[in-house]
């Protein structure tokens, strides 16, 4: 499911055939009659490419659409979560773009929402909302009022509605199914190239590159520093990075992930990274940070010579690898 990493960015130009509805209520015609994958879709992992492909497959003659939510039930249901997500809306929406989609219900997420009963969503927004004429969906998709409508309870309701079904079996692997929630152990674990291989692309950070300190610039290394905003922590330390920018150009790079224990101490963590043969600014611009390898944990120097040394030598071994990487 390789993905240009031009699509990472929502401030593109966006193909007019991709058209994002935030309620199932007063749809346009063309906005009905589709065949809609079902879920979250945090990530867009391979798992969630083949639903969508078997809806395509299952109603090649109908429009490609996707039904998500926003935000996350989890963040609904467990506010105090740190944040999990793999994807943006945005990102999301893009990457579902180039899987063929063409429509987008991404309905908003509340505790309204959460209480609404099975019936309710299959008749009133499935069928009534959206029109749908097809739904995919893996065989846990699980809905309404405490998760109380299941796949048996959705096929017995399509059918009785005239709308079609297809359940597709997870993706696995020897380890099990792919799932978002792999990707994120895997990152957590700090290792992008088992996450790599669920997603089929690099995982990959997002976010505007603010001013830091400026330490990197005094040691020829500057850095374009990033939060992490709503996206997932990954294993602090160092990576071997791939960074895209808005203007399609793509850079190998080393990245630090972490709260800069040499220098300074932080409550939040975010992601720096030096774009090696990289002259320019980028102040105020978004960048897409990929993760190809996990380099070292990280730590705490003596003082900011034995961190310029260990830099020198990071960026090194993350230039050979992505070099390696690229044969």
């Amino acid at each position: 499911m390789g993905q240009s990493p031009l699509a990472f960015f929502p401030n593109l130009p966006q193909d007019t055939q991709m058209q994002i509805f935030h309620s199932w209520r007063d749809l346009p015609a063309q906005a009905r009659r589709a065949s809609v994958a079902l879920g979250n879709f945090d990530g867009v992992h391979l798992g969630h490419a083949m639903l969508v492909r078997a809806a395509h497959a299952a109603r090649p003659d109908l429009p490609l659409a996707v039904l998500t939510f926003t935000p996350h039930p989890r963040e609904v249901f467990r506010p105090e979560d740190p944040p999990f997500h793999l994807t943006t809306p945005a990102g999301r929406a893009n990457a579902l773009k180039s899987l063929g989609v063409r429509i987008i219900y991404e309905l908003p997420f509340d505790h309204d929402f959460a209480h609404f009963p099975p019936e309710t969503f299959v008749h009133d927004i499935l069928h009534q909302g959206i029109g749908a004429a097809h739904l995919v969906c893996g065989p846990d998709f699980a809905f309404g009022h405490r998760r109380g409508g299941d796949t048996s309870f959705l096929a017995a309701r399509a059918e009785a509605l005239g709308m079609g079904l297809t359940l597709v079996p997870p993706l696995a692997d020897q380890t099990g199914p792919y799932s978002s929630s792999r990707v994120r152990r895997a990152l957590q674990d700090g290792y992008p190239e088992r996450a790599a291989s669920i997603l089929g692309r690099p995982f990959a950070i997002t976010g505007i590159v603010t001013h830091g300190d400026a330490r990197g610039r005094t040691i020829g290394v500057p850095t374009a520093n990033v939060a992490l905003g709503p996206f997932i922590e990954p294993a602090r330390g160092v990576y071997a990075a791939r960074v895209s920018l808005e203007d399609g150009r793509v850079f190998n790079g080393v990245a630090n992930i972490g709260r800069r224990p040499t220098v300074a101490e932080g409550l939040l963590s975010r992601i720096e990274t030096h774009l090696f043969d990289f002259e320019g600014d980028l102040y105020g611009q978004e960048i897409a940070v990929s993760l190809i390898a996990y380099l070292r944990e990280e730590q705490k120097f003596p003082g900011f010579e034995a961190l310029k040394t260990q830099i020198t030598r990071d960026a090194l071994e993350a230039r050979n690898l992505l070099a390696a990487h690229n044969e």
